[in-house]
Formats: C-alpha cells, sequence, structure tokens
C-alpha cells in the first residue's frame, strides 16, 4: 500500500528573528519580546496571530498507515533543533512518497515548513516534485491545491471555501471521536514557556490521530473503504495505541470509548 502520511505542527513565535528584524536587544526576555510583536500585530488588525515567516516550528507529528501497521512519532524540541525537524520531516517524504494528509496544512503547516525550511537550508526535492524529472508528478505532486497527493481534508470538506471551515475538534467530537485533549493551539506558547514540551508534543500527536481517524470516515464515505475494511483500520489504531503506557494515549483511548 502506499504509505499515508499524517502531519501536524505546532509553533512559537520566533524570538530570535523578531530580535533580528526589530532589532531588539538580546537581554529582554523572550515574553516580552512575544509581546511585542503581539501587540504590533493587534495594532495591525486585531490579532495576535503572526505572520507565518514568524512562526518557529517546535513540533511536527505524524501517523503513518504503512504495510507495516500504524505508528505516531514526533520529530521535537530539545531532542532536535528546528531545522533538523524539518530537514528529518521531508527527508521522510523522499523515503517513502506518502499520501499526506492534514487539517488545514494548506493554509498553515506546510506554509510555515516552506518559509521556515528555506531559513534553515532544507533540501525537499521529492516534495517539491512537479513533474520536471518525475512525469506522474506533473498532474498530481505535493503542491496544487486541487491535487490529491496532499489531501488538505478541511480545504476539501469545504470545497475550498474559507467560510465553510470547521475546527477539527468540533467535528471530530461530533464524530465520537476524542478530539482535542489537554489544550489547544493558543495555549503552546504559555506552555513553551512553562517549559511543558511533552505537553505540546502530546497534544500535537492527539490531533494527527484525530485528522487520521476523520480521514478513515472519509474513505468509507467516498467508497474507499467499505464497512468492514473500516471498522478493521479503526481496531487497528486502536490496538497500536493500546501498546502504549503514555498518559495522553490512555486518556485518548478512553475518551474514544465513551
Amino acid at each position: 500500500m502506499i504509505p499515508i502520511l499524517v502531519f501536524d505542527i505546532e509553533t512559537i513565535p520566533d524570538i530570535a528573528g523578531l530580535r533580528r528584524l526589530h532589532d531588539l536587544p538580546a537581554t529582554l526576555p523572550e515574553a516580552e519580546v512575544a509581546e511585542f510583536a503581539f501587540q504590533k500585530q493587534r495594532a495591525k488588525n486585531g490579532s495576535d496571530f503572526l505572520p507565518l515567516h514568524l512562526q518557529r516550528v517546535v513540533v511536527i507529528s505524524c501517523a503513518m498507515r504503512s504495510d507495516e501497521g500504524f505508528r505516531v512519532w514526533s520529530l521535537a524540541e530539545p531532542q532536535a533543533g528546528e531545522g533538523e525537524i524539518i530537514q528529518r520531516f521531508f527527508a521522510g517524504i523522499e523515503r517513502y512518497t506518502p499520501q499526506l494528509v492534514s487539517w488545514n496544512g494548506g493554509g498553515f503547516d506546510l506554509p510555515v515548513l516552506h518559509y521556515r525550511g528555506l531559513i534553515h537550508g532544507v533540501a525537499a526535492t521529492r516534495y517539491w516534485e512537479m513533474g520536471e524529472s518525475d512525469n506522474g508528478f506533473k498532474w498530481n505532486n505535493y503542491i496544487s491545491r486541487y491535487h490529491t497527493r496532499h489531501l488538505d481534508l478541511m480545504d476539501l470538506l469545504a470545497l475550498y471555501q474559507p467560510r465553510a471551515n470547521v475546527p477539527l475538534d468540533e467535528l471530530a467530537k461530533l464524530m465520537n471521536l476524542p478530539g482535542k485533549l489537554g489544550m489547544d493551539g493558543s495555549a503552546v506558547w504559555q506552555a513553551w514557556l512553562a517549559g511543558e514540551i511533552n505537553a505540546i508534543r502530546d497534544y500535537c500527536e492527539t490531533d494527527v490521530v484525530n485528522t487520521y481517524l476523520v480521514y478513515l470516515r472519509f474513505q468509507r464515505m467516498r467508497g474507499q473503504l467499505s464497512a468492514e475494511e473500516y471498522a478493521s483500520e479503526c481496531a487497528t489504531v486502536r490496538k497500536a495505541l493500546a501498546k502504549s503506557d503514555a498518559v495522553h494515549w490512555q486518556e485518548f483511548l478512553a475518551a474514544w470509548a465513551a
């Protein structure tokens, strides 16, 4: 089978970049640098949400379904720096040429990885293939919004209409899936300042599994999975997660069973 790779990223303000762009002193605490940027952004458009090129990637979580089964892992600080995290993600695409699946990956995750990858000199040859070396990518590549080699579920289900987008958490819970556990994206920066990188990683990992389970339901809806195959795939996920004694997976399974 073609491997299916579901991914999600978590980001924090690029403190070093903000210092450089605004000539801020090295002695200014990280929280104050970020607040400076938030205030400038609020004055500009009323939102704290920073531009994508100023989002520093601290976690990329992945869920892969392949002939070897189902597994979840994260590329995260402090085990690796941002450049290495991004390079390893694209190296996986280079190795497996997977079907990519995301929730808003086309609107956030991938553009962030593009900009931050440029900053760090990342190589991503297979990902950027658009038919120059492999003709099979001319009409189905990772880059085109309307191709399926990267399937942004949020974008597709909304028929590419931003006003029709829905939150993953709410849709998952309406489908009797766990949804978000412990935190959401708005809490990541404060969790980072508190040194809670493991909590950020756990949250990101549950998001990719929620996304994969929505993807399975989508495949059932479009006739790519029978009812029996869908049930079997869900059982494969449950079995894989049950092998872990990590608290976030025990909580996830308990919420899923409810």
